[in-house]
């Protein structure tokens, strides 16, 4: 997934994103433990790709308080 795509997901999206894509690590862990896979990069792309989803859900959250605070500001 590329970061212009990540940045167009809604905050619902991102969060339901970072679900699946955090079941999905668990399972590569697990199959990786149990047995060699074929891939084991895999897990390393996963894991970046979940913190990456974390940052930009970290972004929307913080551009959401600071316009509150904004907003808050204009009303006083």
């Amino acid at each position: 997934m590329k970061n212009s795509e990540i940045l167009e997901l809604s905050k619902e999206e991102l969060v339901a994103r970072i679900a699946e894509e955090k079941a999905a690590l668990n399972k590569l862990k697990f199959a990786h433990a149990v047995s060699a896979i074929e891939n084991p990069l895999r897990i390393k792309t996963s894991r970046k790709l979940i913190a990456r989803l974390n940052t930009a859900l970290s972004a929307l959250k913080n551009a959401e308080a600071k316009q509150a605070q904004e907003a808050a500001a204009e009303a006083q």
